[in-house]
């Protein structure tokens, strides 16, 4: 079900356009971040879709206990995390997204991180995969965000780009046929910028390592 038919008006905010909802259906792309000056970002919807590869399984395995997944698209982490016994929430502001991961079997919510969520200050483990440091366009206010969510010395493990790169752009999502979504601010953090503005907020540097050409971080939230 698309989120048209959901009755969810898909040009209020990021991600609740068409063509993400229409990839997210059909299980692949293409599909694009735009900027206006023509820039764009490929976005890997057929690995959102799939299984979980060596990448993610490198995330999975440093995960401690129950786990929140922000942004977690139709679910593969959280899906696996619940295969494996954990305790597991997706959230997602995409209806299409959460259906998915509900249908399959996991436990998501459909809801901004910023908005109040299942119990806050109590989870192990925080996810911000996929590029989703990008989320709000403001790195520092989404990692005091994090920060709220997780327990004290709690975990929060972040993807970062694939090269030396800090900026805030605004970007659309588009297929490259249709209709784009609306325009909104997305953040792209390599780890130079990362560990800059992990420390700004508080988290402490644990780790960083790298698996199959993309770049991950574990940050410890203070006492």
């Amino acid at each position: 079900m698309s989120a048209p038919e959901m009755g969810v008006d898909t040009r209020a905010a990021p991600w609740l356009c068409d063509p993400y909802s229409r990839a997210l259906v059909n299980g692949h792309g293409p599909l694009y971040l735009r900027r206006s000056d023509g820039w764009i970002l490929p976005l890997d919807v057929e690995r959102w879709c799939g299984a979980t590869d060596s990448a993610d399984e490198s995330v999975l395995d440093r995960t401690e206990g129950d786990t929140l997944d922000a942004g977690c698209g139709p679910g593969r982490m959280v899906l696996t995390l619940t295969a494996r016994g954990h305790r597991a929430l997706g959230v997602d502001m995409n209806p299409v997204a959460v259906a998915r991961v509900v249908e399959a079997g996991g436990r998501a919510v459909r809801a901004s991180v910023f908005d109040p969520l299942p119990e806050e200050g109590r989870w192990n483990t925080a996810l911000l995969v996929d590029g989703n440091i990008g989320i709000g366009g403001t790195p520092e206010r989404l990692l005091a965000r994090m920060r709220e969510l997780v327990l004290p010395q709690g975990l929060l493990i972040v993807e970062a780009a694939d090269r030396d790169v800090n900026e805030c752009v605004t970007v659309q999502v588009t297929d490259g046929w249709g209709k784009p979504g609306a325009p909104f601010v997305w953040a792209r953090l390599g780890l130079p910028a990362l560990r800059a503005h992990a420390e700004a907020t508080g988290w402490r540097w644990s780790e960083s390592w790298q698996v199959r050409g993309r770049w991950f971080a574990a940050l410890r939230a203070p006492l």
